[in-house]
């Protein structure tokens, strides 16, 4: 098929089909979707209309992957089953070849697809479970999301059949060196088509994308915030991530608000007591040299043996790098972004970028109190599966949640930050000092200089005792010396022990417990 202009069946405006192998166009008039047959058009459905993404990203812009050019010529926007949307951008390539390339939370996936042999077809749908090992084409990759999403809105040229609020059943893997794919079932049905697309993460600078060449106004400020006000109180709130952000918990009523194009619906009236974050909502952080506002926070807690155990998180959210967590549990931090690559292991052990990671708890984790946005339909009362594994000063988190028919996991890895790095990096004064030994704080090391010197006394000790005694000397002073400059290295080992005793102390899993 050639490039071709058609007769918009809904309006009767023109159309444009400018990729031989599109399959769909969305009228720039009504905004109609338009699918392309052998002999003519046909009206697939009106779409709503699709927002700007927060990359800038827009068809029409150009770049290069593996020293071939690419234009981007259309997107869909999928709608999850949790309340989340994400982006899939079109990538037509010499030779009617299409790349498929997916925006998500700040980050981009580039994905091509790829032939399943002749009378293959992928696993049953309903047989694949969360962490299954795959292989594609050689590739070995672990799932970490099965579920149903809603084909929501389009613009430009599509290479499939897009129909507007069509099911879209997936599976999606990731693997080592930054390896996706995804495994596509159509709407469900048993005789839909199937397909595999298999690819990496990317970034936008690998792509060559000019994030100017199309947008006059790309190299402006852009407005950091949008103000609203409360549809319950009128009172006034800024959203940080106006483009991300599903739900709102007003810091001025705590009324729960729907938020969709930047206008907001109340949704619940929730009557929370306040709670006053210590970093509050707005600061701004640098973190290696990429600097995240914090935008949203809630309170969550697990219920182990009659006793609550709560703590605090803070979202923290940059236009470019996506989003990240700041934990704050009894006093002792750490901040938190998810892994790039699934974690190997089995049972109560766990390797992840060369540590052994050990369980330390499993359990539900219950969310109480909720301020600020979130790229989510975050209720008070939502509860995940969890499971904790540390190898101090880091943790290993996993959090499997559903929708119906929609599950994932998502495995996060968090590093201590100390209190006072905080305060530094926010501005922030008289953050509260933990108390007790937080479960990745990291333990305190004496040196090895320490150890030497003692070897060293130890050492003088005996070579006084055997050549200048000569044996002859009081063996019981020769004794208690040796034990007296023992005595506080000995206290120093007996330290570092209880540290570890404390830091297992609320765990099921400690080492330090005797299972009789």
């Amino acid at each position: 098929m050639k490039h071709r202009t058609a007769i918009c069946p809904a309006c009767g405006a023109p159309v444009e089909f400018n990729t031989a192998s599109s399959l769909v166009t969305i009228c720039e008039f009504c905004e109609t979707a338009v699918g392309r047959g052998d002999r003519d058009v046909e009206d697939l459905g009106k779409v709503a209309e699709v927002s700007e993404p927060a990359s800038g990203l827009r068809h029409g812009m150009t770049g290069t992957w593996n020293k071939t050019s690419f234009t981007i010529v259309g997107r869909v926007r999928y709608r999850h089953a949790g309340g989340g949307a994400w982006d899939e951008w079109y990538l037509a390539f010499p030779g009617e070849r299409w790349g498929w390339l997916a925006e998500a939370q700040g980050k981009f996936f580039l994905t091509q697809q790829r032939r399943l042999s002749h009378g293959t077809r992928l696993p049953d749908f309903d047989s694949i479970e969360l962490g299954d090992p795959q292989t594609v084409k050689g590739v070995s990759l672990t799932v970490r999301e099965k579920g149903v999403a809603t084909a929501e809105s389009a613009e430009g040229e599509i290479p499939w059949r897009f129909v507007p609020g069509k099911k879209h059943v997936f599976v999606d893997l990731y693997g080592e060196g930054h390896r996706v794919a995804t495994f596509e079932y159509g709407d469900g049905e048993q005789d839909a088509e199937q397909a595999v697309f298999l690819g990496r993460e990317v970034s936008l600078d690998e792509l060559g994308v000019d994030l100017s060449s199309l947008d006059p106004n790309a190299n402006k400020v852009r407005v950091d915030a949008l103000q609203l006000n409360c549809p319950n109180c009128g009172g006034q709130l800024a959203l940080r991530a106006p483009d991300d952000t599903l739900r709102v918990a007003c810091p001025n009523c705590t009324s729960m608000l729907d938020a969709k194009d930047g206008k907001l619906s109340l949704f619940q009236s929730l009557h929370q007591k306040r709670v006053q974050p210590v970093i509050p909502l707005g600061s701004e952080g640098d973190f290696g040299g990429v600097v995240y506002t914090v935008i949203g926070f809630l309170e969550r807690y697990a219920k182990y043996a009659g006793r609550t155990y709560p703590w605090t998180e803070y979202l923290l959210y940059n236009r470019e790098s996506g989003y990240r967590w700041l934990v704050c549990n009894e006093g002792h931090w750490s901040l938190v972004g998810t892994v790039d690559s699934p974690p190997r292991g089995f049972g109560d052990t766990m390797q992840y970028d060369g540590d052994s990671f050990r369980i330390y708890d499993r359990g539900t984790a219950y969310t109480r109190y909720v301020l600020g946005e979130f790229y989510w339909k975050v209720q008070v009362g939502d509860r995940v599966s969890t499971a904790d594994y540390i190898a101090p000063p880091r943790m290993l988190s996993y959090e499997r949640s559903g929708w119906g028919e929609t599950e994932e996991v998502t495995i996060s890895i968090g590093h201590y930050i100390e209190p006072e790095e905080l305060e530094a990096k926010f501005g922030v004064k008289d953050l509260r000092r933990p108390w007790g030994v937080g479960v990745i704080q990291p333990r305190p090391s004496p040196g090895m200089g320490f150890f030497a010197t003692w070897l060293g006394f130890v050492g003088y000790l005996i070579a006084a005792y055997v050549l200048i005694g000569r044996g002859k000397a009081d063996g019981w002073l020769w004794f208690y010396s040796v034990l007296g400059v023992s005595l506080i290295p000995g206290l120093v080992l007996a330290y570092l022990y209880n540290f570890e005793v404390q830091r297992w102390r609320d765990s099921d899993f400690s080492p330090y417990v005797s299972d009789d």
